[in-house]
């Protein structure tokens, strides 16, 4: 039976939208403060609370079975992050000014904590739908982008819903420093069945070309991924520097997706004007699979936001990903 956070009962009970202007300036300031999506923020957070335009039509609790999904800080204050190598899925998004944000799935496994956590974007809804009534954790987001997230098919949890879940750090400064303890908001991974990607798992097909590494680039951070003979995995490295855990555990996928989507502009800006890149994770494209020290050229498709994305060869076998970790990083057409 997941667990219901006493914040986000304590918000459905007695929160009013006519509760007087004093009251709300005082809930914005405490809401921006735990968010820590500050005006100042190196990665363009607006500083606006969670508490902003939140509606109360949301689902009252995560259901049993349902995956957790947390938004992590990726700019170099944030690092190293925590609880990210026990991640089952790891999504590499595009972010204000050419920079990086990673959403982690967890189903199989919880760590101890999860972060630094930061905050929503749009993309992130459209990407979740694929998961039935998925967990969001994150730090906060834009007004303007708060009445969709509370119309999405998902489970909200910031550090106002959830107090007890979330905490500071004292190593980072704010506000690359908020941790999300896990089972705090779940009693206990929902297992592999929760994981409705699409994403098949088994050989390899034939079709492979020999790689050692592979680099990503984005306008202002990059992501490479180095084939390790010994560990049998890719050794993921972020703007040059390897990407280690605050638990000294490398970061090690086992296959890793370069997904070639359409990014576009978004109706959002962050609070110095910069376009938030909407990415479209609905349709159809190619594909890069790495695995087992092996490229192989792919082709994509996802319907309908429901759908999870099948992979499949240019000659249209079947793609297998290899048992473990898979990152998915999305590369503009």
């Amino acid at each position: 039976m997941a667990k219901v956070s006493r914040g986000l009962r304590a918000r459905r009970s007695h929160r009013s939208p006519q509760r007087g202007t004093t009251g709300l300036l005082a809930a914005l300031t405490t809401a921006a403060l735990l968010a820590g999506c500050t005006a100042g923020g190196p990665d363009g957070d607006d500083g606006r609370g969670p508490d902003e335009g939140r509606g109360d039509d949301r689902t009252s609790a995560a259901p049993a079975g349902s995956v957790l999904a947390v938004k992590i800080d990726n700019v170099d204050a944030a690092r190293p992050q925590t609880g990210l190598d026990a991640a089952d899925i790891v999504y590499a998004e595009q972010v204000e000014g050419g920079l990086s944000r990673l959403m982690a799935v967890y189903a199989t496994k919880f760590p101890e904590s999860v972060g630094p956590v930061r905050s929503a974007r749009e993309s992130d809804l459209e990407l979740l739908r694929q998961f039935h009534e998925p967990t969001l954790a994150f730090s906060g987001a834009q007004g303007k982008l708060l009445p969709l997230i509370d119309r999405a098919p998902l489970h909200a949890e910031t550090p106002e819903d959830a107090a007890d879940a979330y905490f500071r750090g004292d190593e980072k400064p704010v506000p690359h420093n908020l941790y999300l303890r896990p089972e705090e908001l779940i009693d206990s991974p929902p297992g592999a069945q929760a994981l409705t990607t699409g994403f098949r798992y088994g050989p390899a097909p034939a079709s492979g070309t020999p790689e050692d590494s592979r680099t990503v680039r984005y306008p202002a951070a990059r992501f490479t991924f180095s084939w390790s003979e010994d560990r049998q995995r890719w050794l993921v490295s972020m703007d040059g520097t390897p990407t280690v855990t605050t638990d000294d555990a490398r970061v090690a996928p086992a296959t890793v997706v370069v997904q070639y989507v359409n990014i576009r502009k978004s109706q959002f800006h962050d609070y110095l004007g910069n376009n938030t890149p909407y990415t479209e994770t609905v349709g159809s494209g190619r594909a890069e699979v790495l695995r087992d020290g092996q490229v192989f050229d792919a082709n994509w498709q996802r319907e309908i936001p429901t759908d999870g994305t099948s992979f499949t060869t240019r000659d249209g076998e079947r793609m297998n990903f290899a048992e473990g970790q898979v990152w998915v990083v999305y590369a503009k057409k």
